[in-house]
């Protein structure tokens, strides 16, 4: 991995996403490249389309900067005050830049031009649930994104992962993604739990044959021995979850977005207010296309 991108509005969450980035990438030997996505008036657009490239919008570029390098050197100082000891030579160089767009339009030209790996971003509080799945900026990057987003919920702190869950419904492109998380939980030496989260009404047992080939596609094509695989019956997919942060000893939970999985039933409808008990827990999201290299 080479860089890890942090968009930031300045807000709260946000800061605390770019400080776990910044904990995340000592770990991982990276850098760290805060980035802000300047939005325009919408009645300006609105009513003058070609306003965006024809306006004057130094002052806000030199205003963004300004906030952008105050946070980059907050974050030098906590490089200084915190990573040291644990960090050894290491410290993650940080940069920043802004430009003028869509959150996500800006994210995704910035991953592309840069060629990143892993983008990192503050989960709104649990009153804020449906802004954040619902339209907010976090749901759009997702629904956007060939690159897996890391959200972390407000007031969690970084700390060295242990054991990583990654659900999977166990299908073949799976493997790939599950690669990828592989590749980060080297880094720290942490256990990998397969978890597959079975309705007892619909899907409680897999067929044999599609177990048995995904778990012989995980022995052949990831080198990687701290994995294990548990099939966790429940009656559905909220009280899955709950099992695997009650009882799990989870650090993380990395999944697969993609349409009709449990992460998609979670962005829609009353599973929203449910997902807030699992809020405490980092969420990595892998696109079904892509991975961290």
């Amino acid at each position: 991995m080479n860089t890890i991108l942090v968009p930031t509005d300045f807000s709260p969450c946000a800061v605390n996403a770019s400080h776990y980035a910044l904990q995340l990438a000592a770990g991982l030997r990276a850098g760290v490249h805060i980035c802000h996505a300047i939005l325009l008036p919408v009645q300006t657009l609105v009513a003058n389309p070609d306003a965006w490239a024809t306006a004057d919008y130094s002052h806000l570029e030199t205003a963004t900067m300004d906030a952008l390098s105050v946070t980059a050197i907050e974050m030098e100082h906590e490089m200084a005050r915190e990573l040291a000891p644990n960090a050894g030579n290491f410290k993650p160089h940080v940069g920043y830049s802004c430009q003028m767009g869509l959150v996500a339009d800006v994210v995704g030209k910035i991953v592309q031009e840069r060629r990143l790996s892993l983008v990192v971003m503050g989960m709104s509080g649990a009153g804020a649930l449906s802004r954040l799945f619902m339209g907010s900026n976090s749901r759009s990057v997702i629904d956007h994104a060939k690159f897996p987003v890391l959200l972390v919920p407000p007031k969690v702190k970084f700390k060295p992962f242990k054991k990583i869950a990654f659900t999977t419904d166990m299908l073949t492109g799976d493997i790939d993604v599950l690669n990828s998380v592989a590749e980060i939980a080297k880094y720290f030496n942490a256990e990998i739990l397969i978890a597959h989260i079975a309705s007892q009404n619909k899907d409680a047992h897999l067929d044999d044959k599609q177990v048995n080939k995904f778990l012989s596609d995980v022995t052949d094509k990831i080198n990687y021995p701290k994995i294990y695989y548990r099939n966790i019956k429940s009656a559905d997919v909220d009280q899955g979850l709950d099992w695997i942060c009650k009882h799990g000893q989870i650090d993380m939970i990395a999944t697969v977005h993609r349409r009709q999985n449990f992460l998609e039933r979670f962005f829609s409808g009353s599973y929203t207010q449910k997902l807030a008990k699992h809020i405490g827990m980092p969420l990595l999201v892998y696109p079904a296309i892509a991975a961290v290299k």
